[in-house]
């Protein structure tokens, strides 16, 4: 299972209801998944290693990308 090393982010667990809602024994078991990548970032030491971060870090420009 993936996980964002910035923020935590992971697979989420729930129930699918369907839409009419008529019937109560009409929820499917259902998984989330977190839209994770592999990066490469430069870490604090001037070093280059690759990570497990969410497009949401990345977007938010919290962690400094190698080219």
């Amino acid at each position: 299972m993936a996980k964002c090393e910035i923020c935590g982010k992971n697979n989420l667990k729930g129930h699918a209801i369907s839409i009419t809602r008529s019937q109560v024994s009409r929820r499917a078991k259902k998984t989330w998944h977190a839209n994770i990548k592999k990066v490469r970032v430069i870490t604090c030491n001037g070093s280059i290693k690759k990570i497990s971060v969410c497009t949401k870090c990345i977007r938010d420009k919290k962690i400094k990308r190698a080219v």
